[in-house]
């Protein structure tokens, strides 16, 4: 609709405006437009003559049924049973509702971003939908899409659990890992990782000798050390937390194509602020090196501290050089937490100073903390926290009440559902009860619906069919001009990285279909053919937007 107003006005006014298109309420038609205040002061005419100019131009070309003008220039349109019809026999073709924002760039996707030595707890399971969702969204857009992650395996963190492990071993004694269970290791050092934290706040001489580590576990990786005892226990454990994060990656289905470890961006961003040092970016600070971050309305940070050692800031910095270098990418999208938010803008902006490009290219993408329902915010560091199998395991629980054969299509399809269906930014509250309904706002309700759909045309004896459908009827009409929806949705949630918006839609999708099918008998009917390609093209966009979302859309159910 946009094109076709875009060109009328070209050949009416010769402008190039872009149409502010909107679906009104049926009632009023199928698109309207308020393009022609928009063009007022531009052409010098009053709205409504330019809209009755417009009206009468687009109601000649014989694609509409009706063009209307309203008020002082709003333009309302219904579609001819003709251009309904040949819009119906695209929906069927291969990459239907593409768009092609991103056609032939390069995009970084960067999430979930889990530190080794801990669990992954509830948030990382929420990042990991999200992110994945909006590396579809860039895919069916034209872009390459490069998904990332990244997280620390070294710093005070992995210090505070390497300690308490030591301790748990009765010294460096790499050889004693074997018997820790295989399928308990990474509740094991999670606990670990709580002991090193409250030995470090409590405890002055634990404090020291965990300051003394962490120092120590940077050389393993300066020296490249595989053979000490430490660098033995560092990285055994180390790989059991990589072990554990592809395992759960790959049960919900979100695989990354690379981890980058801290370890490995450490020192590219500690030369880059050494450097930049030099030349008046970064200045030292009481023994450290910091960013003054008070000139661009941000707050200064430490970069490098007293001890020389790189901080969070240093590693982003590391993170940002490396990534260039192995992609050249055209943007670079970060999906964290928002509490990091004035943090992201004192690194990019220190970036921006003697790599603007690349700064400039980067995207920070915010949410909110994932809560259950009435729940508290979570915190690993005092071990009170919803880890990641948790949530799988309460809603697999929740299934199992609602569903004779609990999968886990179905689990993650309420699970995923659930979390990308509100906008991403503010809190998530999760409602395990809520999210398994079959009927409602839910992941297994979209399930159901396109498994009904395939299952109506699996008993057809005919063939889907346009073909001499004449003029639809009120309900055929209804679920079609719904149907032409598909694109424009897809078109705003790849522009505002918002996969919500696939969801609200998929939503109203089923419940148009669903009083199509009240009204309209498809099997046996004299518009059979016509129903079923209706029904056809409904399972089909049903299925791309899930696909889209990163759920399942079974046949069957």
């Amino acid at each position: 609709m946009e094109q076709a107003l875009q060109r009328t006005i070209r050949q009416l006014y010769s402008v190039e405006v872009t149409p502010i298109v909107t679906r009104p309420d049926p009632a009023f038609g199928d698109y309207a437009t308020n393009v022609a205040m928009q063009l007022a002061k531009t052409v010098s005419r009053p709205p409504r003559e330019i809209a009755e100019a417009l009206a009468a131009a687009l109601q000649e070309t014989g694609d509409y049924a009706k063009v209307d003008v309203a008020g002082p220039g709003f333009i309302n349109i219904t579609l001819a049973p003709a251009a309904l019809l040949s819009q119906l026999a695209n929906m069927r073709r291969p990459g239907y509702g593409s768009s092609l924002q991103y056609d032939g760039k390069i995009v970084l996707t960067e999430y979930s971003d889990p530190n080794p030595f801990k669990v992954l707890h509830a948030g990382h399971f929420y990042t990991s939908v999200v992110g994945f969702a909006i590396s579809n969204l860039i895919e069916q857009a034209g872009g390459t899409v490069h998904r990332l992650n990244f997280g620390g395996d070294v710093g005070m963190h992995v210090a505070k659990t390497i300690w308490a492990i030591i301790q748990e071993l009765g010294g460096e004694y790499p050889e004693k890992l074997t018997s820790v269970p295989e399928d308990g290791r990474s509740e094991w050092m999670a606990g670990l990782y709580v002991t090193g934290t409250n030995a470090y706040e409590d405890d002055e001489a634990a404090k020291q000798a965990i300051t003394d580590l962490n120092k120590r576990i940077y050389q393993i990786h300066s020296d490249n050390d595989h053979d000490s005892p430490l660098a033995q226990l560092y990285r055994t454990c180390r790989t059991w937390s990589y072990d554990y994060f592809n395992t759960f990656y790959a049960r919900i289905g979100t695989p990354f194509e690379r981890y980058y470890p801290e370890s490995k961006t450490a020192p590219i961003g500690l030369a880059a602020v050494l450097e930049q040092k030099d030349k008046g970016v970064y200045v030292e600070s009481d023994g450290a090196v910091v960013f003054v971050g008070e000139p661009y309305g941000l707050h200064t940070r430490v970069f490098v501290n007293a001890q020389g050692l790189p901080t969070y800031e240093s590693k982003d910095v590391g993170l940002s050089l490396q990534k260039w270098h192995d992609y050249h990418f055209d943007e670079s999208i970060i999906i964290t937490g928002n509490d990091i938010t004035e943090y992201m803008k004192v690194v990019l902006k220190s970036i921006e100073q003697f790599e603007p490009e690349l700064a400039h290219r980067t995207t920070h993408v915010t949410h909110g903390n994932l809560k259950l329902a009435g729940g508290v915010k979570m915190s690993s560091r005092k071990g009170n926290f919803l880890k990641a199998v948790d949530v799988l395991d309460i809603t697999a629980a929740e299934t199992a009440a609602v569903q004779p054969d609990v999968t886990d299509s179905a689990v993650l399809g309420a699970i995923k559902y659930a979390f990308l269906k509100s906008r991403v930014g503010p809190d998530i509250i999760f409602d395990p009860k809520e999210s398994v309904a079959l009927q409602g706002n839910s992941g297994p309700y979209l399930q159901y619906a396109h498994a009904r759909a395939r299952t109506i045309l699996a008993k057809a004896t005919v063939e889907p069919s346009a073909e001499g459908a004449g003029e639809p009827d009120q309900s055929e009409r209804q679920l079609l001009v719904k149907l032409t929806e598909y694109p424009e949705v897809i078109q705003a949630a790849t522009a505002g990285l918002s996969p919500h918006h696939i969801c609200t839609y998929l939503y109203e999708l089923a419940q148009t279909f669903n009083r199509f099918y009240e009204t309209s008998r498809i099997i046996g009917d004299e518009r059979q053919a016509f129903r079923l390609e209706l029904t056809s093209a409904y399972a089909t966009i049903l299925k791309s937007g899930l696909t889209v979302l990163g759920i399942d859309a079974p046949d069957t159910m």
